[in-house]
């Protein structure tokens, strides 16, 4: 019969060595700077595009934020002409950007008991710790203040956001410690949405969050927490999901346990295979629909792919 367990025993001897996706160390997190350069790569190129949709970037760039509509002088980039106002007044106007000062970039980051689930390359509370490092590594590229808030299952760490290398090394410290740490908590209820709400509470206006999570627990709470937090700011919503909540298992007798809990089942039946996808399909179809009603913008990083090829921002 094969077995598929809990996380201790979804990895196999060689893929644990070294701890090898069970949880994310210091230096992996550093390393997430050299994917910076690609996601920057690929904003410039939806820039260029006549395809690129009007989601604002979470991050700085030329013309941010409007500051006042001047007549047209000689020198003027043509391309910030105001043609509705040069319409309605008969002369030429242009528009006058800034580049926006202080800009707060907050990353939500689950790493509940939960998210210790995993059945290929790494877990996801792996995967969620490397999107939180990568967006650090671009918010200090761009010099944006970058602060984070992890919640281990019991209890929040907040940290302030702060344009400091410093701060962002001691977020990557916290990170680490945590995801090795809740290899041996219990899974309790999760509080997700209780402790969003000390975020919202901090935040200022145009600030961008992230929030990295599952959404196992997608509960009316949470999104109601959700919803509130976008009054505010703008929010980014990055489902990190298992291939397993994907694609089922081929057929065969399977086992899944949970503590002293265990249950035995099939997957050779066609409809198995058709109930399952569509189970888990709709799990993350009510996050983006979501998303898409609240004006979220809504990313699905799958574990075993690569993340700076998933993580569509700009």
């Amino acid at each position: 019969m094969k077995k598929l367990s809990t996380w201790a025993k979804i990895f196999s001897r060689a893929e644990a060595s070294e701890n090898s996706g069970l949880f994310v160390s210091l230096e992996e997190l550093l390393e997430q700077r050299k994917y910076v350069g690609y996601l920057k790569h690929i904003a410039s190129k939806l820039s260029l595009s006549n395809q690129a949709g009007d989601i604002k970037s979470a991050f700085k760039g030329r013309g941010i934020e409007l500051e006042e509509i001047r007549n047209y002088t000689y020198g003027d980039d043509v391309r910030d002409m105001d043609w509705r106002v040069t319409a309605k007044k008969g002369t030429p106007y242009t528009k006058l950007y800034a580049e926006e000062k202080d800009r707060e970039i907050y990353v939500a980051l689950d790493l509940s008991p939960y998210m210790v689930f995993g059945t290929r390359k790494q877990l996801k509370s792996v995967s969620a710790a490397k999107i939180a490092g990568l967006l650090g590594w671009l918010s200090q590229e761009n010099k944006d203040r970058f602060g984070c808030m992890i919640y281990d299952g019991a209890q929040n760490y907040f940290f302030k956001a702060k344009n400091h290398k410093s701060s962002l090394i001691a977020i990557f410290k916290k990170i680490s410690e945590i995801s090795q740490s809740i290899l041996q908590s219990r899974a309790e209820k999760s509080n997700f949405a209780k402790q969003l709400k000390i975020l919202q509470s901090s935040l200022k206006s145009q600030a961008s969050v992230f929030v990295i999570s599952d959404y196992n627990f997608m509960t009316e709470e949470l999104k109601k927490t959700l919803a509130g937090m976008t009054k505010r700011a703008k929010v980014y919503l990055i489902n990190v999901y298992d291939i397993l909540e994907d694609i089922a298992p081929k057929a065969g007798e399977y086992m899944v346990a949970e503590g002293d809990k265990k249950l035995v089942f099939s997957s050779s039946a066609k409809s198995f295979q058709k109930e399952y996808k569509s189970y888990f399909e709709h799990k993350r179809a009510e996050v983006k629909e979501f998303a898409l009603k609240f004006s979220c913008q809504y990313v699905e990083v799958r574990g075993d792919i690569e993340i700076y090829k998933q993580l569509k921002l700009f």
